[in-house]
């Protein structure tokens, strides 16, 4: 369980940290890129999940991470403004 859970927040903050390059957005830190990444994780799960598809493995897990968290880093840009 805490060996899923280090697992989880590592690609949390690898996604966070891949989707600020790819987006060439504004550097959040380490703890807000993790926390990006997570929430990534998570909305990428969901979109993914839609389409019926999953991670099987490591990379699997970074790239839905990763396109997670460059949904959230769009939503935040573009709608945190007015918040």
């Amino acid at each position: 369980m805490l060996f899923s859970l280090i697992w989880f927040l590592l690609i949390g903050l690898a996604a966070g940290w891949l989707a600020g390059q790819i987006t060439k957005g504004r550097d959040f830190g380490a703890v807000n890129n993790m926390i990006v990444g997570v929430l990534g994780a998570l909305v990428g799960g969901f979109l993914f999940g839609l389409l019926g598809f999953g991670p099987t493995n490591i990379i699997g897990s970074l790239i839905t991470a990763t396109v997670g968290a460059i949904v959230v880093l769009y939503l935040l840009n573009h709608f945190g403004r007015k918040l």
